[in-house]
């Protein structure tokens, strides 16, 4: 194969490589194979008229013609001419579908149905990207700035993703503009012909000098190239997980409670605050949805969308996590425990046609949620999210939750939340200004306890701290945002939740932010309205023993919880309340319990819906065992690989010096010395055993091996060009060498002419201490940081790659020879056997 077509196939498979960063995006994914396959043709296109001499411009203009007649007999090809060329009616198609693609987007989340106008996007953008690369890295012979469409590729499908694109996808797509680069490099040198690499010779004892040295190995701008690409993916792979702020970077989740068993997908919400200011101000209040309940404080039943748990200095978002099927009845919320007074209730509730939302208000929190449709549970936020584009659009749905009233004590006496939820839910940004935890701990001074600063918090925004509520106030939610509303005390539902959350997190108390409605505005019919106006945003904070409770710091809005003030109700009811007759448009029939259902079970909350409010424990089994395998497995590789060239350079230090000292034997074929060398018969005389055939070559040319790649390790690079003297002379030279690691030197580079090319070669004595003189020296020489890279990553390791590459490239060899043979030898012995 030539230069250019190796160069496009490589470009070809680096657009496919990329491209596959965009399959968890979608489903199914059968659309890559055809996107793929579009691909070949236009590569295909491009590599046949270059055969041709033609501007590059040319070459280019050809293939995307063929790209948009692809297009267009693909995706409209009844609107096109002859059903092959694109007419005006196939244009208006093709725009009609990217029109549609771009609604779809926006509609569903990921992963996102495969429909037609998405899947034009995806198609499209491949072609499009890869007609990019292909120009510029073949048409133009300029690999380098080819990375940039890649990178754009990969990009898009990262940011969809939430910035958690798996780490095999990011492998995928880096290794495909490597393997980009390296082609194009190889192509470069081949324009200069055969490079002369020095003394190819295999000696039958070994490698002769210079093979052993780096003989038949690839050139400098070659392993230049190389060593630039690996550096550059190990940093890229590297830095990211080593640094906690990232976050885990490409490769691994931003999500840190990734947990439950089954499902698929995950939740990479765009933060529903972005509309929050918008609907607020509103001039009309719409109606978005309406609900019947039987609860008996409709001013606290607040519909909660999502909660949004991240802070990182410059928004407020939800986690990625898994998702699971919705269960029947919903697990027991987090933290609640059995002394906390609880009741259930019932509410039926219906969106409107024109609310249109990923994720299922519902009251928290909920035990059981009936309706119909795609949803998934979310188990950490206890939220439904729809699935394969489904939203709340006309939704009509019923609902049991849970009441939940502790008392004031109950609070106060909560100990401390598990370290892992404390970890996750009161970090705080670095950004995050001093003033933030100096307002939070002046505000809270006296407090005896976490309930009584949040208590004291919810005061000073509510009441104490001279804040008022304003909707046209900038609606940042950063670092700054909350910085600027604690010096103007102006803003609205936004900033009083999120710099409450932020003054928690920083007192050590966990905390995050619910987004929802507030109660709405009851009707005449019974029915309570809620419009675009209700919509509003909440501190949650953790308490042991009572869960995730709700805090009310935004003044005007929604209703002071009771457990935070004076007056906290005992809440000794534990029987649910049941929906009036009637009260729903909705079947609001209360299911029966059975008779033969135990107390114990009643106040458990297994005899169906209507069971008594006690929080049924949770029936996940936790991790399986053979994920925590994996995981452990995975890890232990991960933190192995780092070492692997350092345990390469000890096992082959170790062999070299066993066979400069004679304690390792010769393996291979070692052809017979020449005359004269061996042992005579007065030696056999003593009973001496006699060398092997080449012994001496071989014991000798390890040693100077190890001197040359120990050189090399303290950076000191071979030069395949000097004899070994002179050689000796440039590790002197550069290694700073002293007295005595000299001699040792020219000792070993004396003995290696001596094998080489006396007539009688002889083995030399003391070779292995020689070489630990060297290393010596070489170490004491050198600084600290080269003691340490020489040790731990150990530059001469690349042998171990430049040897499996020798050997593949045998095995193939061996391989084709054999094929060639075998055929023609065959075809040749058939006429015989057809004449016997």
């Amino acid at each position: 194969m030539s230069g250019r077509g190796r160069l496009a196939l490589c470009a070809f498979a680096a657009t496919l490589m990329a491209a596959a960063s965009m399959l968890p995006l979608v489903e199914p994914a059968g659309w890559i194979l055809q996107a793929a396959f579009l691909l070949a043709v236009q590569s295909g296109m491009g590599a046949l008229v270059r055969r041709a001499p033609v501007p590059r411009a040319l070459v280019v203009t050809a293939q995307a013609l063929v790209t948009l007649v692809l297009l267009t007999v693909v995706f409209a090809r009844q609107q096109a001419m002859a059903g092959l060329l694109p007419g005006p009616e196939a244009v208006q198609r093709l725009s009609h579908l990217l029109a549609s693609g771009a609604e779809d987007v926006g509609r569903y989340a990921a992963p996102a149905p495969v429909t037609d106008g998405i899947r034009l996007m995806l198609i499209g953008g491949v072609l499009l990207v890869g007609l990019v690369v292909d120009a510029l890295a073949v048409t133009f012979r300029s690999a380098a700035p080819a990375g940039l469409p890649l990178l754009a590729l990969y990009s898009v499908a990262a940011g969809l993703s939430g910035g958690g694109a798996d780490w095999l996808w990011f492998l995928l797509a880096a290794g495909g503009y490597l393997l980009l680069l390296l082609a194009e490099g190889r192509d470069r040198l081949s324009q200069w012909g055969r490079v002369f690499s020095g003394a190819a010779g295999r000696s039958p004892g070994g490698p002769a000098l210079g093979t052993a040295l780096a003989g038949s190995r690839p050139t400098a701008p070659v392993r230049t190239g190389r060593r630039i690409g690996a550096l550059a993916l190990g940093v890229a792979l590297v830095v990211p997980a080593a640094l906690p702020a990232l976050e885990g970077g490409m490769l691994f989740g931003t999500g840190a409670g990734s947990s439950g068993k089954g499902g698929g997908g995950t939740i990479s919400a765009v933060n529903p605050l972005v509309s929050l200011q918008d609907n607020l101000n509103q001039p009309e209040n719409r109606q978005v949805m309406s609900y019947r309940t039987n609860s008996g404080a409709p001013q606290d039943f607040y519909l909660r969308i999502l909660a949004l748990d991240q802070f990182n200095g410059s928004e407020w978002r939800p986690s990625t996590r898994r998702l699971k099927d919705v269960p029947k009845r919903l697990p027991a919320p987090e933290g609640l425990g059995p002394d906390v007074a609880v009741t259930e209730i019932t509410s039926n509730i219906s969106a409107s046609r024109s609310y249109q939302q990923t994720y299922l208000p519902l009251p928290y929190p909920a035990t059981e949620v009936g309706i119909d449709g795609r949803w998934r549970y979310e188990p950490e936020g206890r939220t439904l999210v729809g699935d394969r584009g489904e939203t709340t659009r006309g939704a009509q749905y019923r609902v049991s939750s849970l009441v939940v009233e502790p008392t004031a004590e109950q609070l106060a006496s909560a100990g401390p939340a598990p370290a892992g939820l404390r970890r996750e839910y009161t970090r705080v940004p670095g950004s995050l200004p001093k003033v933030v935890e100096e307002t939070a701990n002046r505000v809270t001074q006296g407090a005896a306890n976490d309930y009584e600063r949040a208590v004291k918090l919810q005061t000073y925004f509510a009441s104490d701290g001279g804040f008022s509520y304003d909707t046209s106030v900038n609606s940042g939610t950063g670092s700054a945002a909350i910085t600027r509303f604690l010096k103007e005390k102006q803003g609205f539902c936004v900033h009083f939740s999120f710099a409450m959350a932020a003054m928690a997190r920083t007192l050590g108390i966990p905390a995050r932010v619910a987004v929802g409605f507030t109660p709405g505005t009851g009707q005449p019919d019974g029915s309570v309205s809620v419009g675009l106006r209700d919509a509003h945003a909440w501190p949650e904070l953790y308490f042991e023993g009572v869960g995730w409770t709700r805090f009310e710091p935004t003044p005007t809005r929604g209703t002071t919880p009771p457990y935070t003030q004076q007056n906290v109700p005992t809440g000794d009811t534990d029987i649910p309340a049941l929906p009036e007759k009637g009260a729903s448009a909705a079947p609001s029939a209360a299911p029966s319990v059975p008779d033969s259902c135990p107390a114990q079970m009643r106040k458990q909350g297994e005899c169906g819906s209507s069971a008594t409010p006690g929080v049924k424990p949770p029936t996940d089994s936790g991790t399986p065992t053979g994920t925590v395998v994996g995981v452990v497995v995975l890890a232990v590789v991960l933190l192995a690989l780092p070492l692997l060239p350092l345990l390469w350079r000890l096992r082959a230090r170790r062999r070299r010096l066993g066979l400069s000292a004679g304690r390792t034997p010769v393996r291979g074929r070692i052809a017979a010395p020449p005359a004269g060398q061996g042992t005579t018969g007065s030696d056999r005389g003593r009973g001496i055993e006699p060398d092997p055939p080449g012994y001496a070559t071989a014991r000798t040319l390890a040693a100077w091996q190890e001197i040359t790649d120990t050189a090399w390790d303290h950076g000191i690079e071979p030069d395949d060009s000097r004899t070994p003297r002179k050689a000796a002379d440039r590790v002197v030279r550069l290694g700073r060498l002293g007295p005595d690691a000299a001699d040792a030197v020219h000792r070993v580079a004396g003995a290696v002419e001596q094998v080489l090319y006396a007539p009688e070669p002889r083995v030399s004595t003391g070779l292995a201490e020689d070489v630990a003189t060297v290393r010596a020296g070489l170490r004491a020489s050198a600084g600290r940081f080269a003691r340490i890279r020489a040790v731990v990553a150990p530059r001469s390791a690349v042998r171990v790659v430049w040897a499996a590459s020798d050997r593949w490239a045998a095995f193939t060899g061996r391989c084709t020879a054999l094929w060639g043979r075998g055929r023609w030898a065959g075809w040749l012995r058939r006429p015989s056997r057809r004449q016997g």
